[in-house]
């Protein structure tokens, strides 16, 4: 079975699309965990009128944590709410591309919900990047990771002492630790563009670039030095919302 792990916090409005995209798959060995984080609108009502088990999250290591710990599958998905499905056979592809490239942790590239051209570049230098290092410096976005449920566990998941980019140093403990990740080929995972609405292109691109250069450098981000907030305005983030 494979489990799949949204972490969620005021997601009402892009987790009902998720969802509905789960619904219509033609994978259907899934069960779907929601970690949600204290949600003062109706997340959680659309996530029980899905049949999503609900746990209590946190912070997104914490939530998918706390998913993984609930979930009964031997593989992990661990999704963001902002993500969508292309079509009615990605899950298949995914399930089929984790077992034919004989993978332990993968995921995706990614393209934007978006027809701005500016969204199209930045996804595809990220693309471009996460491709190149897959081999000695993994990169698993956390909005689309794939793993093995022994790996998860044998790494003791998501290090909640990471404050950004938490999911790329959990790519780099488990193929550390042994474990072969890779980037699923031929997939690309279609995800908002809300982080770029609101903090900008160019202020969400240093702001990773620099991270980047923490983790080459000094290791793992455990200080708040880049004042990473999980969540979301949703008057700043409306336009992305109703594509």
């Amino acid at each position: 079975m494979l489990s799949i792990i949204i972490p969620t916090l005021n997601e009402e409005d892009f987790l009902p699309r998720l969802l509905e995209c789960l619904r219509n798959q033609s994978f259907r060995d899934f069960e779907v965990v929601v970690a949600d984080a204290g949600s003062t609108d109706k997340t959680r009502q659309v996530a029980a009128s899905y049949g999503a088990r609900l746990v209590r999250g946190g912070l997104p290591s914490a939530g998918r944590n706390a998913g993984a710990a609930a979930a009964k599958g031997d593989v992990l998905l661990f999704l963001d709410a902002d993500v969508e499905f292309p079509h009615h056979q990605f899950l298949e592809a995914m399930m089929n591309g984790f077992l034919s490239q004989r993978l332990d942790i993968a995921t995706t590239l990614i393209t934007p919900l978006s027809d701005k051209s500016l969204d199209a570049l930045f996804y595809g230098f990220y693309n471009s990047y996460i491709y190149a290092t897959q081999k000695f410096m993994p990169h698993a976005h956390g909005f689309c990771i794939m793993a093995k449920r022994k790996w998860h566990q044998a790494i003791g998941g998501f290090d909640p002492k990471v404050l950004l980019a938490e999911d790329h140093d959990y790519a780099q403990r488990a193929a550390k630790a042994g474990a072969r990740f890779g980037v699923l080929r031929g997939l690309r995972i279609p995800v908002s563009t809300r982080r770029f609405i609101r903090d900008g292109h160019l202020s969400t691109a240093a702001r990773y670039v620099l991270c980047e250069l923490h983790m080459w450098t000094l290791g793992s981000v455990k200080s708040d030095i880049f004042k990473y907030r999980f969540g979301y305005n949703k008057e700043q983030v409306k336009e992305t919302a109703g594509h």
